[in-house]
């Protein structure tokens, strides 16, 4: 997979290295808990998902393994939910006593828990993991925070475009090769059939609008030094913001409406028969699924500027990660192992649909689905993260960029002063 040389950021989380369970803390341990202690109960913190129980079989699984493998260890593991994991981290953060060996984290998260002294590095670790090798570049780099390596990728998600089989039959529509035929045909579509929407999108919508961003050459922040940098305001960002914002408009998606809509709005419109095309994740298959577009729908990847290029996408996903505070930390390194490993995220992708992270098994993912494809060509075409700062998450939290997007397409200010006054916002908590 080609990596961006852009700013690349955290989905990082915990990569196991083959330690044995008598093995001593290697000297990347950076500072963390003194004790190694290799008996015990190892405490692990998962995300608990919609449908939770596939989740739980797989892990089961992997932690009977393990307990059966390390004489006088046990595995206790606590399923948190995602919308509570701020406060829960906060607190193990605070009192490590109370902290977990192992813990589940979006891959956003990854800088802010590193700059807080959350993760263990395994750099070394890392490297001598024989399946580190097998590991996507992209994928690579979003574990790694300032050179060092803080955890691995547990699956990822990226989005591309969703559109409706038979309207496009209907009107005689092919799917687009350009963005500018993406907007051309979510025009076409808007104007045969006034109500529906061409493509939806949304104003609160940041991980559909960045690869409009990105695709035009522009870029979120440079970096300089450990110096964060705005470029939303650039000329290449400006004219992928106004690509982007154009597509807000009574011709296609009508911005009294559209304008304060976020991702979820966007795929629910399209699974209720309301839009023709949407950027949606290879995680909102079982949405279509369930929706009323079921049988009416493929998926490409979203166009690039040039026939031929794909857009690049967000690479979203979640990682495994060894608390800094650990004081197991050659077992809790041992069993990220199995469950970050190749056989843990084959089963994931076949129960859960979770893309795997290694490009081998994610190649047999393919084999055995096909609807996946058009995902692994997006992620080999290469992906984009946000900046790796703890910044980003003060900059996301306050809706920098939506509010950006929100100002432009309702007409309150121009694509330039709206960017400005953005680069303006992220520098200011950048310099913080």
């Amino acid at each position: 997979m080609k990596l961006s040389a852009r700013v690349a950021a955290p989905l990082a989380a915990l990569v196991l290295a083959g330690l044995t369970a008598t093995a001593c803390a290697p000297s990347s341990s950076g500072g963390g808990a003194e004790e190694d202690t290799k008996s015990g109960t190892v405490r692990v913190w998962l995300f608990r998902e919609v449908n939770n129980k596939p989740k739980e079989r797989i892990v089961d699984d992997v932690v009977t393994d393990f307990e059966q493998e390390h004489d006088g260890v046990s595995v206790d593991v606590q399923y948190i939910p995602v919308d509570s994991r701020a406060e829960k981290i906060k607190g193990a953060l605070n009192d490590p006593s109370s902290a977990p060996d192992l813990i589940e984290f979006g891959n956003t998260d990854t800088a802010g828990y590193v700059a807080d002294g959350g993760l263990a590095d395994i750099t070394e670790e890392f490297e001598a993991w024989d399946a580190a090798r097998d590991t996507d570049p992209t994928a690579r780099e979003s574990v790694t925070v300032d050179g060092k390596v803080y955890g691995a990728p547990f699956f990822v998600g990226v989005r591309a475009l969703y559109y409706r089989t038979d309207v496009f039959r209907e009107l005689g529509l092919k799917p687009p090769r350009t963005l500018a035929e993406l907007a051309e045909t979510a025009r076409e579509i808007r104007s045969e059939k006034p109500g529906m929407y061409g493509l939806a999108v949304g104003g609160a919508y940041t991980y559909g609008a960045l690869p409009f961003l990105w695709a035009h050459g522009g870029e979120l922040a440079t970096r300089q030094g450990g110096e964060f940098t705005a470029a939303v305001d650039s000329a290449a960002a400006r004219r992928g913001i106004k690509a982007w914002t154009a597509l807000f408009g009574e011709d296609n998606c009508p911005p009294d409406t559209c304008a304060q809509m976020g991702g979820n709005d966007t795929v629910e419109a399209f699974t209720s028969g309301k839009a023709g095309m949407v950027i949606g994740g290879d995680f909102n298959r079982q949405a279509m699924e369930d929706g009323e577009v079921r049988g009416d729908y493929a998926v490409v990847p979203l166009p690039g500027v040039e026939e031929g290029e794909i857009a690049p996408a967000f690479a979203g996903g979640n990682n495994l990660g060894v608390m800094r505070s650990s004081t197991h930390r050659t077992l809790a390194v041992d069993l990220l192992k199995d469950l970050a490993g190749k056989e843990t995220q084959e089963r994931l992708f076949a129960e859960m649909g979770f893309l795997p992270t290694f490009g081998d098994t994610r190649k047999k993912a393919a084999a055995r689905e096909p609807f996946v494809e058009p995902f692994i060509r997006t992620l080999e075409a290469g992906a984009e993260f946000v900046p790796a700062t703890p910044a980003w998450a003060e900059i996301d939290a306050a809706q920098v960029l939506p509010v950006m997007f929100q100002e432009i397409v309702s007409g309150k200010k121009s694509v330039d002063e709206a960017a400005g006054d953005a680069a303006r916002a992220m520098d200011e908590v950048f310099a913080r």
